[in-house]
């Protein structure tokens, strides 16, 4: 009996121990709201001191963004490196099918949805107050998006946009089919501007290239790769430090939050549209991605959530799934046991191009600012409709409200005022932080997902060396907190030795 209660005693203590963040996050969320409401029940306070209010917020926001950049060059590069040309390019072409299909499918659940329920029918654009600006996205971004974004990236993949205009003759994409008889030309000027944060799929471009070189270096490019092996072991230990400070950071995020909401009436009013599309970011998550993953993978997908339950949580708290990859890196290596080739290659891609949440939140929304507006949309607008947000989806920024910008993209495409915008604004920043939430989900189910599919190829890199090799990337196999066994592989280029002091160092140890 007495050892009973000893055991039981030591697994609550070792509970805590690996979940206090986790729960004290939680707590910092329920503290937030309780705060929030509080200060705006008996206290006035001017607009300075809101900001000031949410300083501590915004502490943890920099300091999450700060550890973005060495964490994708260092992971993006390391993981590359780690595997040869020809197994990268099969799990790379595995992770885009499997962003495309689920991001398809989405769209497809949010429009079933949005017209079974309807809920824009029963009330006007003139009975929704208007709050915000519209972004200022002109009809030719509806095709060109993608390829500015990129083309942009590519030049600058570590700083701003390209100040030059470009002077192009495009035909107007209104609809998918029915405009093309048309065949009408119109000139567009493009021109380049300034935006704010970091041009990740231009970065992404520029690592997977590095890290192919450095992996076919041979020894030249051990130095190379142990010194990016070292930049990732030193950032994650700046994100461990910056987790502890997170509960605080969240609790007065949540609080000033609240206490900037001036029209509570807004939630009542748009209910109905809310709900339709939490109810599909639910379904998405609970049904479609936990099936996908399960006839794929062959293990419970719910479990496998449960281990993101940390990366999840800050996600629904900050909106910013490229903030929050450096803790979905955390939970998808330490907690889901995913093999860090893998996800050091594939969640930084997800984090940029898998947007699942926004892609359903885009059809939902252009179909009910259809219906606030009287409009019947016919078969050939809904497909124009769905194509459009999936391609919108993948070109938004994984940073708060970036899909109101493409949302307009997907109004102008059917001919919608892009003005109406301003109709859902008032309840963006809370629905954007659920289909953040469901992104980073449709993530990590991918990086799982991933490592299935690709465990011959990763076996046969840890078999082929004629010497006795270690993994500095891979993560230990065993549940032992103490005694972990770890993989081995041979790298594209190099093997390395277990005599070498990169392969029993901390470096994958967070």
């Amino acid at each position: 009996m007495l050892a009973k209660k000893e055991r039981r005693g030591r697994d609550v203590k070792s509970f805590l121990k690996r979940n206090w963040i986790l729960i004290a996050t939680i707590a910092s969320v329920l503290l937030g709201i309780s705060l929030g409401l509080l200060v705006r029940e008996y206290a006035s306070l001017s607009q300075l001191e809101k900001q000031y209010f949410g300083f501590p917020g915004e502490i943890l926001m920099r300091m999450l963004k700060l550890v973005i950049l060495p964490l994708i060059i260092s992971s993006m590069i390391t993981g590359v490196a780690a595997l040869d040309s020809e197994v990268s390019g099969r799990i790379g072409l595995r992770a885009v099918i499997y962003y495309f299909s689920t991001t398809i499918i989405a769209v497809i659940l949010g429009i079933v949805l949005v017209t079974t329920i309807k809920p824009g029918v029963s009330q006007t654009a003139d009975s929704i107050d208007r709050a915000g600006t519209t972004p200022n996205v002109t009809t030719v971004d509806t095709l060109l998006d993608l390829y500015k974004s990129q083309r942009k990236e590519i030049e600058t993949p570590m700083g701003n946009a390209s100040r030059n205009a470009v002077t192009i003759t495009f035909p107007p994409f209104t609809t998918v089919m029915a405009t093309i008889a048309q065949n009408l030309t119109k000139d567009y000027t493009l021109v380049g501007t300034y935006s704010d944060g970091i041009n990740v799929l231009g970065l992404i471009v520029f690592c997977v290239a590095f890290g192919l070189v450095i992996g076919k270096m041979g020894e030249r490019g051990r130095i190379l790769l142990e010194f990016f092996d070292a930049l990732n072991e030193a950032t994650m230990r700046l994100v461990q430090i910056i987790m502890c400070y997170m509960p605080l950071g969240i609790l007065f995020l949540i609080a000033a939050k609240i206490i900037e909401v001036e029209d509570w009436d807004i939630f009542r009013k748009m209910g109905l549209y809310m709900a339709t599309v939490l109810s599909g970011l639910a379904i998405h998550a609970i049904v479609f991605l936990p099936l996908i993953y399960l006839a794929l993978v062959r293990k419970n997908p719910y479990t496998f959530a449960l281990g993101m339950a940390q990366a999840l949580v800050t996600a629904l708290m900050i909106s910013s799934s490229s903030a929050t990859l450096p803790v979905t890196f955390r939970c998808a290596e330490e907690n889901n046991r995913i093999d860090k080739r893998i996800t050091r290659f594939v969640l930084p891609v997800g984090a940029t191009i898998n947007m699942d949440g926004t892609a359903l939140y885009e059809a939902v929304a252009a179909i009910f600012i259809a219906q606030l507006n009287g409009l019947d949309l016919d078969v050939g607008k809904i497909v124009t409709i769905s194509i459009t947000a999936t391609v919108a989806s993948i070109g938004a920024a994984g940073v708060p409200n970036a899909g109101l910008v493409t949302m307009v993209i997907v109004l102008t495409a059917v001919g919608l005022p892009a003005s109406d915008v301003t109709l859902i604004v008032a309840v963006d920043w809370l629905i954007d932080r659920f289909r953040t939430m469901i992104n980073v989900l449709g993530d990590a189910y991918g990086a799982g997902i991933v490592q299935k599919l690709s465990k011959r190829e990763l076996e046969r890199m840890d078999i082929t060396s004629d010497v006795d090799v270690a993994n500095p990337f891979a993560l230990e196999t065993t549940l032992d907190d103490e005694e972990c066994e770890k993989k081995s592989y041979v790298n594209g280029g190099f093997t390395v030795d277990k005599s070498d002091a990169i392969s029993f160092t901390e470096t994958s140890q967070f």
